[in-house]
C-alpha cells in the first residue's frame, strides 16, 4: 500500500491559501472577482445522509460531455465538491486547491467532480482564468439547482452550499462535510475521509 507522504504539504497548503488567495493568480481573475460579503452560514437541510445510496444525475460538463454519477459504480470512489458560485473569492481559492492535492485523490482510488449552479459559458469563462483543472466541472444551471436540491444543499437564495460528497465505488455515500458557506474546506478532513472510504 502506498504511503501518503505527499499529504503531509497539507497545512503549509492551508496557510498559503489563508495568506491571500494565492491560488487565484492570474491577474484577470483577480480583476474579475465578486465578493458578495459574510454569507449565512448555512441555509438549508440535508436530504441524503451517509449510508444512503447517493441519488444519481447526469450533468453537462465544461469538457463538452455528459456526466453521470453512475459512470464510475464499480470504477472508483467519488467526492463531489458543491461550491455556490463561479467567479467568487473563496470558490477560486478551492478548486485549484485541489491540483495541489490531486495525490491525494489518486492514492485513494477517487476522482473529483466539481458543481455550480452556473451556466456553462460562465463556468468554461471562470476555469479558464483559473488554469487547468484535473477533474470535471459541472453545471446544476437547469433545471435550475436540480442536483443540488436532490442533495438538500440548495440554498433559499438558488446558490449550493460549500459541501463535499464522499460516495463509495457501490454509489453508497460514505460521509458528509457541508461546511460554513464563508470558509474553505478543511483538506485534512477530506483526506481522513477518502482514507476511511478506500479502506471499504
Amino acid at each position: 500500500m502506498r504511503t501518503y507522504l505527499s499529504w503531509k504539504c497539507i497545512p503549509v497548503f492551508c496557510l498559503c491559501l489563508m495568506g491571500g488567495g494565492v491560488l487565484a493568480e492570474t491577474e484577470a481573475l483577480r480583476n474579475s472577482i465578486y465578493s458578495p460579503g459574510k454569507l449565512k452560514p448555512r441555509d438549508s437541510v440535508l436530504k441524503v445522509k451517509a449510508g444512503q445510496p447517493a441519488p444519481d444525475f447526469t450533468l453537462p460538463a465544461v469538457s463538452g460531455r455528459k456526466i453521470s454519477l453512475s459512470q464510475y459504480r464499480g470504477r472508483s470512489n467519488v467526492v463531489i465538491s458543491f461550491v455556490p458560485a463561479a467567479f467568487t473569492p473563496i470558490c477560486s481559492d478551492q478548486w485549484p486547491g485541489y491540483n495541489i492535492v490531486k495525490d491525494m485523490f489518486d492514492e485513494t482510488d477517487a476522482i473529483l467532480l466539481g458543481i455550480t449552479v452556473d451556466n456553462i459559458p460562465t463556468l468554461h469563462a471562470w476555469t479558464r482564468q483559473m488554469g487547468k483543472l484535473w477533474f470535471e466541472v459541472l453545471s446544476d444551471f437547469w433545471p435550475h439547482g436540480s442536483v443540488a436540491d436532490r442533495y438538500g444543499v440548495l440554498r433559499t437564495d438558488g446558490l449550493a452550499e460549500r459541501a463535499l460528497f464522499f460516495i463509495d465505488k457501490q454509489g453508497i455515500i460514505s460521509a458528509i462535510l457541508v461546511m460554513d458557506i464563508n470558509h474553505r474546506p478543511d483538506l485534512e478532513a477530506c483526506a481522513v475521509e477518502l482514507r476511511k472510504m478506500n479502506k471499504k
